[in-house]
């Protein structure tokens, strides 16, 4: 379920400006679908963000990562 080379794959086809150069050569129907991926994207950044946050904190875990790296 955790696939970093799927989300590498997403940051290269971003950096590469590929995802540019499609929404700019894109009919309509391609421009929708793309700001709808970005959409869920950014929907899923701030789930992500929000989770980590809980996750970090639950428990005193930062404290506890802290005092394990000393």
């Amino acid at each position: 379920m955790l696939d970093l080379a799927y989300l590498d794959k997403i940051a290269e086809y971003f950096a590469s400006g590929d995802l540019a150069f499609d929404f700019e050569n894109g009919d309509e129907a391609r421009r929708q679908m793309i700001l709808e991926y970005l959409e869920k994207l950014m929907d899923l950044a701030d789930q992500a963000d929000e989770l980590a946050t809980k996750l970090i904190f639950k428990g005193g875990v930062l404290g506890s990562l802290v005092s394990a790296q000393k």
